[in-house]
């Protein structure tokens, strides 16, 4: 045996029972059963959590050591403070009381999808990197592209393609700096700062995010206003005014985002329409559909993406409605090359006789970064086990329950449903009538807005600090409202029924205080 050194000293660290293999087969088999059981108990008792935690800021680091352990721990110990640690701190997403924002829904396909996707562990970042990784990823986004009736223009069975992105957001980045680059190799680079981006006032703030991070001066980012006259999609007269201002001022239109199913309202944008103001003026098109797009399976829903073929790319967050657990954002683009250019990097140790005959797909240019998980496996799995009908009728379901809960609260004269329901979320509030009566005892007396506002944030308020249910609220038009969303895998009926019952209490104890 080789010397020390005289220097050296060999290593004291006790030896733990523990110390074996971290990848051993059986200690796996062993450890995944227990969490395959501690999670099924989870979900079977989920609805009896407080929906919204109640932890205070700064609750974990008292209950756990300030530093990691030298030695192992046995995964029961572990367990053990998930249940006491973890889950107090929890805001149970998965609760069927769960009405707060566009659910992540989930689903046993998905979770065992993505349990195979983390067990393979492959980077496929890359064709060579993993053949079926990508060849997987390029047949479903067809199989998804068919069911949703997208032109042809988009699948790889035309001249498009489509990739699974994490998010919205990176789904957004990649598109707008596509189109960046395409327009800046017409008029320049030095001419970035000339550059307009277009939305409504509705849009999700990930355009924003995107923008910035794009390198988009933030001066053009042009948030256009919608009204309710018009269910707060984006009008294309104004859109287009707005463009020839900018013109006119000499700034450069790049990029609108269109949207189908505003977070705030599940608003439509009438995408044929803007399009073609859009194509006026060599403006880039997506369409974020991140919450509806799933519901568009549906042949009564499809009629909302209508004129979708006008856009240039597509998205939709299979992660939010079509029980495809976080993280899976669907992206299409009609020009895959425009995304290649502008992301594409070869350095020599990725270098491989597959990517040179550029016969394959490297997805590592279709995104940000350069690794990449195996998403669609777990897509795969969704759409195979659970087929086309039944996810369809899925979605219906909680589309009838929405509705359900809508005439629920039109019955209740004290409310108003301040939007039209397109889907599965309603936007309601006590009425400025119901206010009036109970304050002047005159249902016609004048209520300013601000005072209905701060009834109502009392009244989500107080439903929320119940923990029997979570909502959310948004603003429209200096309107504060409530809304419910509907969609969470787990939710039934009665859970709807119950939620509407919370409001009425919540509400009495409200009103009564005027």
């Amino acid at each position: 045996m080789g010397s020390l050194g005289c220097n050296s000293e060999p290593h004291n660290d006790s030896v733990s029972p523990f110390s074996i293999n971290p990848l051993d087969p059986q200690e796996f088999r062993r450890q995944g059963h227990l969490i395959i059981d501690f999670l099924a108990d989870y979900y079977q008792n989920v609805s009896n959590y407080p929906v919204l935690s109640k932890v205070e800021p700064g609750y974990l680091p008292k209950s756990l050591p300030i530093s990691a352990p030298l030695n192992p721990e046995p995964i029961e110990t572990i367990l053990q403070d998930v249940k006491e640690h973890i889950i107090p701190g929890l805001t149970h997403w998965q609760s069927p009381n769960f009405f707060a924002y566009f659910s992540a829904t989930s689903s046993t396909a998905a979770f065992l999808g993505e349990m195979l996707s983390t067990g393979f562990n492959v980077v496929g970042f890359s064709w060579i990197a993993s053949p079926a990784a990508t060849e997987l990823e390029s047949l479903v986004m067809d199989w998804l592209g068919e069911i949703l009736k997208l032109p042809k223009a988009f699948l790889f069975s035309g001249n498009g393609g489509g990739v699974l992105q994490g998010t919205t957001c990176e789904a957004i980045l990649c598109t707008i700096v596509a189109a960046r680059d395409q327009k800046l190799c017409q008029i320049g680079r030095e001419n970035i700062d000339k550059l307009v981006v277009y939305c409504s006032d509705q849009t999700h703030s990930a355009f924003q995010k995107a923008a910035q991070i794009a390198g988009i001066n933030p001066k053009n980012f042009r948030s256009i206003k919608t009204t309710k006259s018009n269910s707060f999609g984006l009008y294309p007269d104004s859109l287009e005014s707005t463009i020839q201002m900018d013109i006119e001022n000499g700034l450069v239109p790049l990029f609108l985002c269109a949207t189908v199913g505003t977070t705030s309202t599940t608003a439509v944008d009438p995408l044929g329409p803007l399009c073609d103001v859009a194509k006026d003026y060599g403006l880039w098109v997506h369409v974020d559909s991140a919450y509806a797009g799933s519901a568009c399976i549906c042949p009564e829903f499809r009629h909302f993406i209508d004129g979708v073929e006008g856009a240039d790319s597509f998205s939709f967050n299979a992660h939010k409605w079509l029980f495809t657990n976080l993280d899976c954002c669907c992206l299409w683009v009609k020009d895959p090359s425009a995304l290649i250019k502008s992301l594409s990097t070869y350095p020599e140790f990725l270098r491989n006789k597959a990517s040179d005959s550029n016969k394959v797909v490297d997805y590592k240019d279709w995104q940000i970064s350069l690794s990449r998980k195996f998403r669609a496996l777990k897509l795969w799995l969704v759409l195979r086990s659970y087929g086309v009908n039944n996810l369809r009728n899925f979605m219906r379901k909680h589309v009838k329950m929405a509705k359900s809960f809508e005439e629920l609260v039109c019955l209740d004269k004290r409310f108003e449903v301040v939007v039209p329901r397109n889907f599965a979320l309603v936007c309601f509030r006590v009425s400025l009538s119901a206010i009036a009566k109970k304050i002047y005892d005159d249902s016609n007396k004048h209520v300013c807005e601000d005072c209905a506002n701060e009834v109502n944030r009392k009244l989500l308020d107080s439903i929320n600090d119940s923990g029997v249910v979570y909502m959310s609220h948004a603003m429209v038009e200096g309107v504060y409202v409530i809304r419910c969303a509907i969609g969470a895998t787990l939710t039934e009926e009665q859970h709807v029924l119950m939620a509407w019952k919370v409001v009425q209490e919540h509400a009495d104890a409200i009103l009564n205080k005027y």
